[in-house]
């Protein structure tokens, strides 16, 4: 951190860009800011443990204001971390170098909605739920409805390429995000088109949907909107096992059959999850789907996909566990024992891989990561034409914190590498922070140094976000 006289002195200059009631360098702010969902750094304070703290923290409303903050950060080399919601569970906004933490939450505004195209221009720290809700008072939806939706943010979702629950159907935020404006390090201001489709070289869009803002700062976007289904409805099917529950998934897909939500419980998350509310075969995986469209559309693919499913050995167990989880799946948000038992610390690595290589990717995790001292249990869920993602969640139990850290790190190693060594990839829609960042380059291969020579050209001083996505350590 910066000595009191360095730190009055950046005070002083960024007061004369924000008021002083949006700049703060109390330690309450500085602790509440240090860390963000990220399980490890979570259960480190209710450990005792003081993680790093920001210099200072910045509430800017407007995109010259970030501009002005980055001209100056970069003129002193300053590490410079945007915050979104705070709601990311990879660590991707702690300031683990100090320096300024630059909070989005006031750029809020909802800018403009055009009817014609159906889209809606918005700044990067409206809520999720916030616009959801507009939008669906004047008859749309954004498609996007991630379990985080009430606390996380539009910039949060496109710097970590966040996936919703009806990603199957409308996509993921890369899928639904169509225009940009991104300060640069230098506190430049850019902006891409946001048209559908273009032929005008790469798509510098999607070099910043999932940068972390490690290359810039997302300041607003422009979102594709959809209109609100005609109808939505729910359906349940138990599976003997993964593999059957798997083809019946792969089957429904290859017909054409689009669901907005389809996720697979293997044996151990089916039991934690619906054998209190409803019976079913004990050892059965659980298949969740929802249809969103005109009734009789609906009516045709419905019909149709449960057929495959009953192909495939699987029992109708109509509407109920889907629409139950459907109208809990925020509650995960809440405290519980578990969430703030001593040391006992529970992660989920979703990881993505084509069918091909889904069930063995599965298995191979599984494997290795309970011979960590791990409890695994896992859901399949954001499936495609071609694949899918695996939520790898698991649990361990410690003696003391030292132990508990360590065998963490033991789990996500093992998983990672089962998930490599298989074929898979290591982040379906989390995105990466710090808690991935030594994996990257495993990941991207020799691509990895085409990223770096992209941060070292838009970043000469490497102040953006620092040590995330495996860029940017300092000394």
């Amino acid at each position: 951190m910066l000595d009191n006289k360095t730190r009055m002195k950046l005070f002083k200059r960024i007061t004369k860009i924000l008021s002083n009631e949006h700049v703060t360098m109390h330690e309450t702010d500085q602790i509440l800011n240090a860390h963000d969902a990220w399980p490890l750094s979570e259960a480190k304070i209710r450990s005792g443990e003081v993680l790093p703290l920001a210099d200072l923290i910045v509430f800017p409303e407007s995109v010259d204001e970030v501009s002005k903050i980055l001209v100056i950060a970069n003129e002193l080399k300053l590490p410079i971390v945007p915050v979104g919601g705070g709601a990311g569970t990879c660590g991707g906004t702690l300031p683990i170098y100090g320096g300024i933490q630059l909070d989005l939450k006031r750029m809020n505004k909802i800018i403009e909605i055009d009817h014609k195209s159906m889209l809606v221009r918005v700044q990067a720290g409206v809520i999720g739920i916030d616009l959801e809700e507009e939008v669906n008072r004047l008859g749309y939806t954004t498609g996007h409805t991630p379990t985080s939706l009430r606390a996380s943010n539009i910039g949060g979702f496109i710097a970590t390429r966040s996936g919703g629950s009806m990603s199957s159907l409308y996509g993921k935020i890369e899928d639904l995000t169509l225009g940009l404006q991104v300060v640069l390090p230098n506190g430049s201001i850019i902006e891409t088109k946001a048209i559908p489709r273009h032929s005008v070289g790469p798509d510098l869009r999607q070099l910043f949907i999932g940068s972390e803002g490690t290359l810039g700062i997302i300041t607003e976007a422009t979102m594709k909107l959809f209109p609100l289904p005609e109808d939505r409805r729910f359906r349940s099917v138990s599976f003997p096992d993964v593999h059957s529950g798997l083809e019946a998934i792969r089957k429904i897909f290859r017909v054409g059959i689009l669901p907005s939500v389809v996720r697979l419980y293997d044996p151990e998350d089916a039991a934690f999850s619906f054998s209190m509310h409803f019976e079913f075969e004990e050892g059965h995986c659980m298949l969740l789907l929802a249809f969103d469209g005109a009734s009789k559309k609906i009516d045709i693919d419905e019909k149709q996909a449960v057929r495959i499913c009953l192909e495939e050995g699987g029992t109708d167990h109509g509407e109920g566990p889907s629409k139950r989880w459907w109208e809990h799946r925020y509650d995960m948000y809440y405290p519980t024992r578990l969430t703030t038992a001593g040391f006992a610390i529970g992660d989920t690595i979703d990881i993505v891989a084509t069918y091909d290589k889904l069930e063995s990717v599965y298995y191979a995790m599984k494997d290795a990561m309970e011979a960590e001292d791990a409890v695994v249990m896992s859901h399949f869920s954001h499936m495609y034409q071609n694949g899918g993602s695996i939520y790898m969640i698991f649990f361990t139990s410690q003696p003391d914190a030292e132990t508990a850290w360590a065998t963490y790190k033991k789990i996500w190693d093992a998983g990672v590498y089962a998930c490599h060594r298989e074929g898979g990839t290591m982040s379906h829609q989390h995105g990466v922070g710090l808690s991935r960042s030594t994996y990257t380059e495993d990941e991207l291969g020799s691509s990895f140094g085409v990223l770096k020579k992209i941060k070292e050209v838009l970043d000469p001083n490497c102040i953006m976000n620092p040590g995330k996505l495996g860029l940017g350590v300092r000394k």
